[in-house]
């Protein structure tokens, strides 16, 4: 058994043998039927092979096999520069294919000299042009002016509701109170008015006595001093006569004091028939401006009280006409917007663009965003624009030059910068980076480039920076 053995392993090391070192006579042998030549080639380590012509046909790939055999048997008289011809060792005629694909020279290498191809890309010829730039934003939109309108009096509504969604205009009746006892308080207000208007000439003939008798007062004092001064009155007299002056002077100053008193009571009892009045027109609640009900107003009977618990509230009114949109502006973008600027929007539930000018520009930013709150005001005739709704928003600043290149062309650096790969005047891929304007459907708005560049739009993918490129160019329109 182990004998078997042992020929069995002979038999398949000679195999492999044949299989992997003599090829090129186990190929002869399959084309020439020749049994003593394939056993001499294995016995032989110097194995010639004559090929029959009609072997080139048949197995072209041998041919470098046979000819490399020739070189080596008669390797002094070439004069070759093999390092194996010149040591004098045999190279034997079932060389593997890869080893002769690696000595011998590429097929292209006499046409490139050694270098690598160009890469084939598309590019196209792009010039910078001016084109308005502008800040884009999401915003919403808001009511011009919104207004819970509440009651200053208190008392039982007595007019019929208006329902929600009906137009109201500046001055219309909303909701109306019941005056209960104010009518009487009016006239017993316009009664003190009366009263106190009655004391003014009372209090000025009171003036006009104290004024008279003050008068007298001075002309007996007079002739006391006169008759005095002869020896004619006594000193007593002159005191007397000098303190009825005095008392005159006091009765005066009295009368004049009434005579204001009497006014201030006629002022005061108007203010009273006033806040009587005031408290009676408060009875009607009026719309304040001309607007939208965004609710029903208060409902007949129920009870409106200006200062209790659950509030006077008659009604909410909205003026959508002109309408207001809202946004807020990042701190690097607030100084490209002035007042005055055009500014466009268009919603997010469709319909057409509605355009207006900015109205108002924030001075402090907002604590936690950073950002700043702007105003644009726009046209509302139609009220079809509703409160609240959200908006993109473009608000026009200063134009800039930019390229308009299809967002296919965009690409990504090792660093992770959003760029463009241009072609240079050597024919070479360079990567340059870009800023994004705007989208827009023609393409991509771009800055960063120069006024005229040759962008890649087709194998940017496959290049890196200066490597050759054979470039196609694809006319498109900008």
């Amino acid at each position: 058994m182990k004998f078997i053995s042992v020929l069995s392993a002979l038999f398949v090391a000679l195999t492999l043998y044949v299989l992997v070192f003599e090829r090129a006579a186990l190929k002869s042998f399959a084309t020439t039927g020749d049994f003593g030549s394939l056993v001499s080639a294995i016995s032989s380590p110097e194995f010639t092979l004559t090929q029959p012509p009609n072997a080139e046909q048949s197995e072209p790939e041998d041919t470098t096999d046979v000819t490399l055999a020739a070189m080596s048997s008669g390797s002094g008289a070439a004069g070759t520069t093999d390092p194996e011809a010149q040591s004098g060792l045999p190279m034997r005629a079932g060389t593997d294919s890869a080893v002769q694909s690696e000595l011998a020279p590429p097929k292209n290498a006499g046409k490139t000299g050694g270098k690598q191809e160009p890469v084939k890309v598309v590019a196209q010829q792009s010039e910078a042009r001016l084109v308005d730039t502008a800040v884009v934003l999401r915003g919403r939109t808001e009511a011009a002016r919104q207004v819970d309108v509440m009651a200053e009096t208190s008392g039982k509504v007595v007019s019929v509701p208006l329902r929600k969604g009906r137009m109201v205009t500046k001055g219309q009746e909303l909701c109306k109170l019941d005056p209960g006892t104010r009518m009487a308080t009016l006239a017993d207000a316009r009664a003190r008015l009366a009263e106190a208007s009655a004391r003014v000439p009372e209090a000025r003939a009171r003036q006009d006595e104290a004024q008279a008798r003050l008068d007298e007062a001075k002309i007996n004092n007079n002739a006391a001093l006169k008759l005095s001064q002869g020896g004619y009155a006594t000193e007593t007299r002159v005191a007397t006569t000098q303190a009825g002056v005095r008392a005159g002077e006091a009765a005066v100053q009295a009368a004049k004091s009434g005579l204001e008193s009497a006014r201030a009571g006629i002022q005061s009892a108007e203010a009273g028939v006033a806040a009587v009045e005031r408290e009676i027109e408060q009875l009607t609640i009026t719309a304040p401006f001309d607007g939208l009900l965004e609710t029903d107003t208060a409902e007949f009977g129920s009870l409106m009280q200006a200062n209790g618990p659950a509030g006077g509230h008659c009604a909410t009114i909205i003026q959508l006409d002109p309408l207001k949109l809202v946004g807020y502006v990042p701190e690097t973008e607030v100084n490209k917007i002035v007042i005055g600027a055009n500014a466009g929007a268009r919603l997010a539930a469709g319909g057409e663009a509605v355009t207006g000018q900015v109205t108002f520009i924030s001075r402090s930013a907002d604590v936690k965003t950073r950002t700043f709150r702007i105003e644009i005001q726009v046209p509302n005739t139609d009220l079809r624009l509703r409160d609240g709704q959200t908006a993109e928003i473009l608000i026009a600043s200063d134009g800039a030059k930019a390229h308009l290149l299809p967002q296919s062309a965009l690409t990504l650096n090792d660093e992770g910068k959003l760029g463009v790969r241009i072609v240079d005047t050597n024919s070479l891929a360079q990567f340059r980076a870009v800023k994004l304007l705007r989208d827009t459907p023609k393409g991509v708005l771009l800055t960063g480039l120069a006024q005229s560049a040759t962008v890649i739009v087709i194998g940017q993918e496959y290049v890196i920076d200066d490597v050759e490129v054979a470039v196609t160019l694809s006319e498109i329109a900008q």
